[in-house]
């Protein structure tokens, strides 16, 4: 990833409804959600929300397929893995401590399913 690939992620993601819509499909993987599911979720006019979502895809957050008469959105994970990256990629200078607080903070949500099951659970 360049950097002007990830500013345009970042700006992107930087529109309130447009990060409402790719957390909702993040929280809907690997499934995905119809656009109609979208837009009653987040009470966002169809068209309003059609605009957003060719934002997000534009900017390689999201993917669309048909399936059936709908049109299924979905995260694209690996774009959010790779923007992640270039955001902390050298972060710790060779020293793996430094980046250490920020690698448990990101396990509870990241690891196995089960862990995350429980997590919730208890939360």
């Amino acid at each position: 990833m360049n950097e002007a690939q990830a500013l345009g992620a970042f700006a992107a993601l930087s529109q309130p409804t447009r990060l409402a819509v790719f957390r909702l499909l993040v929280a809907h993987e690997p499934d995905g959600l119809a656009a109609g599911d979208i837009a009653r979720d987040l009470d966002v006019p169809h068209n309003t929300l059609s605009t957003h979502l060719a934002i997000l895809a534009r900017n390689g957050l999201v993917a669309a397929a048909r399936q059936s008469r709908s049109i299924i959105y979905r995260a694209e994970l690996q774009r959010v893995r790779t923007l992640a990256g270039f955001l902390i990629k050298d972060c710790c200078g060779g020293r793996p401590e430094v980046c250490a607080p920020l690698v448990a903070e990101l396990a509870p949500c990241c690891g196995p399913q089960e862990a995350r099951l429980e997590q919730r659970a208890d939360g």
